[in-house]
């Protein structure tokens, strides 16, 4: 997954497989996220799988919103 991840920049992160993948709330340590301090931080292929961009200037946004 990372090395797919690695393929997409900002403009082709909204066209991704991840995101027709079904639907599901079982998220996986190392995959989704990983644990920082104790908060989750969630990895680009978390946020391939939502579809869009949250607008909360995440770390590992893959669709390139940087939060000002």
């Amino acid at each position: 997954m990372d090395e797919y991840v690695a393929t997409l920049s900002s403009e082709t992160a909204t066209d991704n497989k991840a995101k027709d993948l079904p639907k599901t709330t079982n998220l996986i340590e190392g995959i989704d996220y990983y644990l920082e301090n104790g908060n989750y931080v969630f990895k680009a292929w978390f946020h391939l799988k939502r579809g869009n961009c949250c607008g909360n200037g995440c770390r590992h946004c893959p669709y390139g919103f940087k939060k000002i």
